[in-house]
């Protein structure tokens, strides 16, 4: 099986999960995170080299205060208790998307754990923190004429906050809902879509095994005809 090079998910559900489980969205939300341990550990299994989870969009922040500063407190300590672990492990964390109103303690966190990983390479994973793909095109086309220069297709791609990073081959959805939500809409053109009906929680390496193995077996045209 040849493994893609990049994964791109969307964890949703959490909150749904956790209220039928034990009425509580928070509950979802930290079982969540074992789900994302576990995934990431089985994109090292396949070689897979970079996999980005949409953690927070940019239209999170409608959600209660006490529910974001509990998503917030609980990506704090997972970093600052992981940090080790993910130099140990090779792993590199890259943040997408616009982290400047991130509470400051968070946002010293998160540009820490980029810092002191930048260099390792056996998997890299993209956390899209306040990303919203509207934004990070429009911002690419500030960019461009900010410098002066020609807008192109290559201008536009090396402007995102995915700018060196390959597209997508796969793009997963858990949590029956069947949209992509404002996330790489540029980067997904030609991914593969796999929307699943399990709440991210409920996901399993299985689950996502099969999607590699149904994936490995499509013929990818983009655009052309079978030779």
């Amino acid at each position: 099986m040849n493994p893609p090079k990049h994964v791109a998910i969307i964890m949703d559900g959490n909150g749904r999960w956790g209220i039928k489980k034990k009425n509580s969205r928070n509950y979802g939300h930290k079982k969540g995170l074992e789900t994302v341990e576990k995934i990431i550990n089985e994109a090292i299994k396949n070689k897979i080299k970079y996999l980005t989870l949409f953690v927070f969009s940019t239209e999170n922040w409608k959600r209660p205060n006490s529910e974001i500063k509990y998503l917030f407190n609980l990506l704090s300590n997972y970093i600052e208790s992981e940090i080790n672990n993910l130099i140990k492990k090779n792993i590199r964390i890259k943040i997408i998307g616009n982290i400047s109103i991130f509470p400051k303690l968070l946002k010293s966190k998160l540009k820490k754990v980029e810092k002191k990983t930048k260099s390792l390479d056996k998997i890299q994973i993209n956390m899209a923190l306040n990303y919203g793909s509207r934004e990070e095109i429009t911002n690419s086309f500030k960019k461009i004429k900010k410098k002066n220069i020609l807008i192109t297709k290559r201008n536009i791609e090396q402007n995102l906050y995915t700018s060196g990073i390959p597209d997508p081959e796969i793009l997963i959805r858990t949590g029956n809902t069947y949209r992509i939500s404002n996330f790489m809409v540029w980067q997904s053109i030609y991914s593969e879509i796999f929307f699943v009906k399990k709440m991210w929680p409920e996901f399993t390496k299985n689950d996502f095994n099969n999607i590699l193995k149904e994936f490995d077996s499509i013929k990818r045209k983009f655009g052309g005809l079978d030779e």
